[in-house]
């Protein structure tokens, strides 16, 4: 998605939520600041790591991940897909003895696994906005091989290929890098929410409150932009 077209869902999700443009722009110059010190991979770059295949599996961290991680261990090749987590979900494939290729997160995931996939090469697509601030300013400079994107105005090292969640804008990246068939995972759009999504939880899964439950709606909107305006085939296991 251009980010003339993506503008104008960015400012209806900026006046939503109440987000700040001018924190998601902060965030975002810091994030390249940090990159340009440390290095970073480019959109040419990540595509020659990934280019062993079009085909591409989304991990999202809704409650049916472990059910459809098991039945892609069952019936599918895996070596034959690009596996990209949102996030949270790089948990749930560490303890299905997955790797990730890609994950895609604005870091307020598990950390620990989200470093432990990058050492075992998983590419990292980390995300600056307004309210991580915090974890964008320690965090990037310990992960290898990574690719940043940003919310609003992409600059410098950053790219902002639309989306809104993890899981969504991990979809706009597949499409990015090539993709001619995406499968989603644990992508469920619904009303519940898990402890790989929010590892506070009390519970494994938990009703989300009313701010989880407008990103999903974000996420599912976005999700169907992606299959009604782009040229690849998404399946979700779901369906």
């Amino acid at each position: 998605m251009e980010f003339g077209l993506w503008e104008k869902y960015y400012e209806e999700i900026l006046d939503d939520f109440g987000f700040s443009r001018s924190g998601d722009e902060e965030s975002a110059k810091l994030l390249d600041e940090i990159l340009s010190t440390h290095g970073c991979l480019t959109l040419d770059d990540l595509s020659q790591i990934v280019g062993f295949s079009d085909k591409f599996i989304v991990f999202g961290a809704g409650p049916s991940l472990k059910e459809h991680i098991l039945i892609l261990k069952e019936n599918y090749d895996l070596k034959d897909y690009v596996l990209v987590s949102a996030d949270g979900a790089t948990t749930a494939m560490i303890e299905e003895k997955l790797v990730p290729d890609i994950v895609c997160t604005d870091l307020d995931g598990n950390l620990d696994d989200i470093l432990l996939a990058n050492i075992r090469g998983a590419n990292i697509a980390i995300h600056a906005h307004g309210d991580n601030m915090d974890k964008i300013a320690t965090l990037p400079s310990y992960f290898d091989s990574v690719i940043g994107t940003t919310q609003s105005q992409p600059v410098g090292n950053l790219y902002n290929f639309g989306g809104f969640t993890d899981g969504d804008r991990a979809l706009f990246l597949c499409v990015a890098l090539g993709a001619s068939q995406i499968t989603l995972a644990g992508m469920d759009f619904g009303d519940m929410v898990t402890k790989y999504s929010r590892p506070n939880l009390e519970e494994d899964v938990e009703e989300a409150d009313e701010f989880k439950r407008k990103k999903l709606m974000y996420a599912e909107k976005f999700t169907n932009w992606i299959v009604e305006n782009e040229s690849v085939d998404v399946v979700n296991l779901l369906e």
